[in-house]
């Protein structure tokens, strides 16, 4: 018998796992965290419903961590196979979870200094002893490569664009094939190549982010420039929440370009302040192949903005009251060095607070967009006096259409299509969609279901 048990994204967007069951064999498609609403982030502290040491491995689509950054926490609790990924998202895990690791241990050093933990004393979830430990794990296969991640099951990646390395994977187990369509990329990225169109396949698991909307079909790069351009103008600063994989690259090939056209000041100051972004965009040389950008704005990605590299320089940007852009990771401010400038620049009615990606519910990203006027960091709460301002269509996510688009190139009608990864609306609004243009069987699964792949 096989079965496909669902232990995340289910009402959420984040915490990407599922469980494929066949007799005594189990594997897990994904391993991420939970992110957003408190009652989500405490689902990361739960005994895993599995015993992680009865998981035959685990199969990655993508290195951002709602889909990866679980992974610590599974090898820490006693899980002993293998992560199977593709190349690009073995580096970017390597950048990734290591950092994910040190922050996790400097919010709870910074908890216990400055006593706001409701715990005592306050832990990390996990270490970066941790997460370079989970990274032993990792063994990469190439795309459209078959590999077998339990006996009895055959696998196969293929690109969905989105970031390097993200994947849909397909797994035949029993006769029967499931895909699971990982986080989809768009057509016409200006960066990432297209997704590799569906093949045929009994059951699908579909991620429905922009299940419920169309992105704005202007040009994102019209709003940036008029943003930062306002902004630098009444002597303010732009912060820019960003994902440190893909959303930064893209902002500091956009800001190149603006430079360029003269749409922005040229001696503007823009800074990237994530090390882990700068790791990453390095990639983008080594793997060329998967992107559009040619050699010469790999390059420019590289030298268009300044690289602050300690955390002495973070904070004296903080003492800064001149106009320049920062962008510092994390995209939906749960973490990371946006925080400390988001302390810092929020309070003043000069400056911008400019989100480029999606904010799940509950983060301090979809409550600021909301228009709260005060914001809790580090136990405290500032205020927000700076303009608030979302780009919506610069997305790494395929919105609605473009998902229905991916889906119809199917050869043959899936027994049976799961929609996940997404906000309760979001998910049904997809599932609608699917039902009544493909009039294909689907429905939205809830958390911790498990179903019986007939």
């Amino acid at each position: 018998m096989l079965t496909l048990k669902f232990l995340g994204a289910t009402g959420t967007v984040t915490g990407s796992k599922y469980l494929l069951r066949h007799g005594d064999e189990q594997v897990l498609v994904d391993c991420g965290l939970f992110q957003g609403y408190k009652q989500l982030r405490l689902r990361n502290w739960e005994t895993f419903p599995v015993p992680p040491e009865a998981i035959s491995s685990v199969v990655l689509t993508h290195a951002h961590l709602d889909h990866s950054g679980f992974l610590p926490v599974l090898v820490s609790a006693g899980f002993r196979g293998k992560v199977y990924c593709t190349e690009a998202t073995r580096d970017l895990c390597h950048i990734l979870l290591p950092d994910s690791g040190r922050l996790l241990e400097e919010e709870a050093l910074y908890a216990n200094r400055h006593n706001f933990s409701k715990h005592k004393p306050a832990l990390p979830l996990y270490s970066e002893a941790d997460a370079l430990r989970a990274l032993e794990h990792l063994e990469v296969v190439p795309v459209g490569h078959e590999f077998s991640p339990a006996p009895g099951m055959v696998a196969r990646f293929q690109l969905a664009g989105h970031i390097l390395g993200a994947a849909s994977v397909s797994l035949r187990c029993g006769g029967r094939t499931v895909m699971f369509s990982g986080d989809l990329g768009r057509p016409n990225d200006p960066i990432m190549r297209p997704p590799t169109v569906l093949g045929k396949c009994d059951y699908l698991v579909v991620e429905s982010t922009y299940g419920d909307r169309r992105h704005d079909a202007s040009d994102p790069s019209g709003k940036l420039a008029e943003v930062i351009s306002k902004t630098a103008a009444r002597g303010g600063v732009t912060v820019i929440p960003s994902f440190a994989v893909g959303r930064a690259q893209e902002l500091l090939y956009e800001i190149w370009k603006l430079k360029q056209a003269g749409a922005i000041p040229a001696a503007l100051p823009v800074y990237l302040n994530s090390p882990m972004a700068v790791d990453a965009t390095r990639l983008y040389i080594k793997h060329q192949g998967q992107h559009r950008l040619d050699e010469r704005s790999c390059d420019a990605l590289g030298h268009v903005a300044h690289i602050v590299n300690s955390v002495e320089e973070s904070m004296a940007l903080n003492r800064r009251r001149t106009p320049m852009v920062i962008i510092a990771a994390s995209g939906m401010a749960t973490g990371g060095r946006v925080l400390h400038h988001l302390k810092a620049f929020a309070g003043d009615s000069r400056n911008t607070i400019l989100f480029a990606g999606f904010q799940a519910a509950g983060t301090r990203g979809a409550r600021m967009l909301a228009g709260e006027t005060s914001v809790k960091i580090h136990g405290e709460y500032y205020p927000v006096r700076a303009r608030v301002e979302m780009i919506g269509n610069l997305s790494a996510h395929a919105d609605a259409d473009e998902i229905l688009g991916w889906l119809s190139h199917s050869s043959a009608t899936p027994r049976q299509v799961f929609v996940t990864h997404g906000e309760p609306a979001a998910a049904d609004a997809l599932r609608l969609r699917i039902s009544e243009q493909l009039q294909w069987p689907c429905r939205v699964p809830d958390y911790l279901e498990e179903v019986v792949l007939e």
